[in-house]
């Protein structure tokens, strides 16, 4: 082997890994809403949670990857740690599927059938559709099946550039002391404990162990220990990140680890004692691709039909590793770990945004409350409102910009850019009830009074406010576009209102009926519960935007008022319903 057989075989390497990434990706893009229908079954049965993992790490070919998205689930709360246990078992299973696509490689056969099922001869024809797909379609679930196509070819081609590149090395006697080496099973599973470790992928380990075996010097006594360190190295991935989570988080990367390493130890002790009592001609045979991709399945199924019976005491087990301590309670976690889902990332940041949503109109609520009855407990429970509205803004608004940069779909695109649009809307009410508490504060330190009409103006807008603030939350939390619709019509009403109660008021203040101190007050509450229905305008336009499909809220503002009818007709019942007579 020179120096342009080792450059090959890093050129092969790259593809391959380059191909697995590319196609995992397309993959789960493609699968959009199927996938988040998928992840949904976490919560019932064991079997659905183990089916589950294995499904999901079937479709984007890292147990890895699934494992590190169930930490993220487990530490947001979406997923118990009793149910992250079988997902996690699943998973290990599907990480077998990668094995047996590569094990294709190996096909030797004169029959025409049989050659076809080869890689070799089929990925240059889906690679061709892949390609046509990914240039000229402007569909973007159709790239994605172009990518998905892609991504196969590409890791197919890897893999015989592998192959290829390390025939060779069968001819150097280093090489062959090498694995006769790594038939000491203790020695076996650290390598592929560490070489797993570092391209922290399972799958990929496996494929580098296939190409390797293409060299006829790896017997199945050697590759048999690299398969079962494979496992213990796949675990590193999910402990890197679980730090900094909470402790159940910590507790389902621990579990991932507890159930490879006493899978291992088991599995390995068995065959130790097999390999010392009987001499098995199969251990020093050398192994085929197509025996390693049913040695990783044998040995993941014996591991999870081992572990499955035991679950709960492995849940009692790392209990006991990572004990209960006192955790300091915060806005609803967002966590990075969650954007290796887009779908599962995308309706997290949905339900932060809805519980954003919900604290912003009951702050706004309070300040209007604290307007007719004044109370400091009340004071206490509006700012601190208006501080997690302000925390779960930031929080929001830099893992959507996150989340955006991701190649997700068109759609999760679209539902990124409505969510990054309505948190501000919100965020600006929950400041204006903050408005409104102050000037309720200053009327009370002061001694300030209104006069009765002045009262009755401002019940009146105040109650109009709190009806439109019902129709944008319930536009934005169930997709209601008759409640959007009839948000506009609302706001237009409580202008008119507005600017008819300051007409008053300035006359009030000329007549002398009301003190300048007040009257300062009174025009502030004024413009203040103006520009929360504004807010609330923005929030049920963009609703509109979205459901048809159209980002330009002045456009859609004027094709409601063109649609006169439905405008009027609305308008001229809010009208009669809120008057200042």
């Amino acid at each position: 082997m020179d120096i342009f057989d080792l450059l090959t075989m890093i050129g092969g390497l790259s593809l391959f890994l380059f191909g697995m990434n590319i196609m995992g990706q397309a993959l789960e893009r493609r699968a959009g809403e199927k996938f988040r229908t998928l992840l949904g079954k976490f919560t019932t049965g064991r079997a659905k949670g183990i089916l589950t993992g294995l499904g999901v790490t079937a479709v984007i070919q890292s147990s890895s990857a699934v494992t590190v998205m169930v930490v993220g689930f487990v530490n947001s709360g979406l997923m118990t740690l009793k149910q992250s246990i079988n997902v996690i078992m699943g998973a290990n299973v599907g990480t077998t599927v990668t094995a047996w696509i590569l094990s294709l490689s190996g096909i030797d056969s004169g029959n025409v059938f049989v050659k076809l099922l080869k890689p070799s001869s089929f990925t240059p024809v889906l690679a061709l559709i892949g390609i046509i797909f990914y240039m000229f379609c402007k569909n973007g679930k159709k790239k994605d099946s172009g990518l998905i196509l892609l991504g196969f070819a590409t890791l197919m081609f890897g893999m015989d550039t592998m192959t290829g590149s390390v025939s060779a090395l069968g001819e150097l006697p280093e090489f062959q002391s090498l694995f006769i080496l790594f038939k000491n099973p203790v020695l076996g599973v650290l390598a592929g404990a560490i070489l797993t470790a570092v391209i922290q992928s399972s799958s990929a380990s496996v494929g580098i162990l296939q190409a390797l075996a293409a060299t006829g010097q790896i017997s199945y006594g050697a590759a048999v220990p690299i398969i079962m360190g494979q496992n213990i190295g796949t675990c590193v991935t999910a402990m890197i990140s679980s730090v900094g989570a909470n402790k159940n988080a910590k507790r389902a990367a621990a579990v991932h680890l507890l159930f490879n390493v006493i899978g291992t130890a088991f599995c390995l002790t068995l065959f130790i004692i097999i390999k010392a009592l009987f001499s098995l001609p199969l251990l020093d045979s050398p192994a085929t691709l197509f025996g390693i991709a049913v040695s990783h399945s044998l040995f993941n199924l014996l591991c999870t039909a081992l572990m499955l019976p035991l679950s709960g005491l492995l849940e009692r087990l790392v209990k006991k590793l990572v004990p209960d301590a006192k955790e300091k309670e915060s806005f609803p976690e967002l966590d990075e770990r969650l954007l290796a889902a887009p779908p599962v990332a995308l309706e997290r940041c949905r339900e932060v945004a809805s519980d954003m949503a919900n604290v912003s109109v009951k702050a706004l609520c309070e300040g209007i409350e604290a307007l007719e009855k004044y109370t400091p407990e009340l004071a206490a429970s509006v700012r601190e409102k208006e501080e997690k509205t302000d925390r779960g803004e930031d929080i929001l608004g830099t893992y959507l910009v996150k989340l955006s940069a991701m190649r997700i779909s068109a759609d999760g695109n679209r539902e990124a850019a409505k969510l990054l649009k309505l948190i501000g809307d919100f965020e600006r009410i929950a400041d204006h009830a903050v408005n409104i508490l102050e000037a309720a504060e200053e009327k009370e330190e002061k001694g300030l009074k209104f006069t009765s009409c002045a009262e009755t103006e401002l019940k009146v807008l105040t109650s109009a406010v709190k009806e439109i603030t019902d129709l944008s939350l319930k536009a934005f939390l169930n997709g209601d576009l008759e409640a959007a619709m009839s948000v506009e019509p609302l706001e237009e009403v409580i202008d008119r209102l507005k600017e008819k109660a300051r007409s008053r008021h300035i006359l009030r203040l000329q007549q002398g009926e009301c003190s300048i101190e007040a009257g300062f007050v009174y025009s502030d509450l004024l413009t203040d519960l103006e520009r929360v229905s504004d807010h609330c305008s923005n929030i049920a336009l963009c609703i509109i935007d979205i459901a048809d499909n159209n980002m330009d809220m002045h456009r859609s503002q004027r094709e409601m008022q063109e649609d006169s009818g439905n405008f009027e007709r609305r308008f001229k019942e809010y009208k009669g319903k809120y008057s200042l007579n």
